[in-house]
């Protein structure tokens, strides 16, 4: 198991990174990502503490740590310059905040997102054809989301990733321990999107190939 979408404390979450990583080991996962909220008055500050508690944890634990961030409700002028601010950081993943339908998420963000050449687009919404075409041509993955509200598009972001050849992930967005994912909750979130078996199969594949690029 992978995640690619997790918070701690260091935004709107609830864990100090070593019990976050340490409760996801004991779940079996893979690997596991934080991307905690950021914009350009926090990304300073975030990034390099993620980094370091990789740097410390990742020796002691059968899970990977993955230090990344997500851009959230970044004006999409901005997310180009943040996202290479992050990576400059030493963010591994980048993530973008998505055009959720259920948050007020600025119109172009997707594509912005898209065309700055981040990792994932979490939670997408009403993703168009052609935002999910350029995903596919850079290789950014769309999100499957496990979360309340996020997850009410999935259906119309997988038969868009289906459509054109996009890569999708399965992610919990998880605040909390109860929002962890087991293996089972991930398949019935890529099945309840209109994934069949073979399909969700792809996804983890999508996944380990983008955890191994890191």
């Amino acid at each position: 198991m992978i995640d690619l979408h997790t918070h701690t404390f260091f935004s709107d979450g609830v864990l100090v990174p070593a019990e976050h990583l340490r409760r996801f080991e004991v779940m079996g996962y893979e690997a596991v990502a934080i991307t905690d909220h950021a914009d350009s008055s926090n990304l300073d500050f975030i990034v390099p503490r993620i980094v370091r508690a990789a740097a410390d944890l990742n020796p002691h634990s059968r899970t990977r740590l993955i230090p990344g961030i997500e851009l959230t409700h970044v004006p999409p002028a901005l997310i180009r310059e943040l996202a290479g601010r992050a990576r400059e950081l030493g963010a591994l993943l980048v993530v973008a905040h998505g055009e959720t339908p259920v948050e007020p998420v600025i119109p172009g963000t997707n594509r912005a997102a898209l065309e700055a050449g981040i990792d994932l687009l979490a939670h997408p919404g009403f993703i168009t054809e052609e935002e999910a075409r350029l995903a596919a041509e850079k290789g950014i993955l769309l999100e499957l989301s496990a979360r309340k509200g996020h997850c009410l598009t999935n259906g119309h972001v997988a038969r868009m990733a289906l459509r054109t050849g996009a890569g999708l992930s399965v992610n919990a967005d998880a605040h909390e321990p109860g929002d962890f994912m087991t293996a089972e909750r991930a398949e019935t979130v890529a099945l309840g999107a209109g994934l069949d078996r073979e399909q969700y199969r792809q996804l983890r594949r999508n996944m380990t190939d983008l955890v191994a690029r890191l």
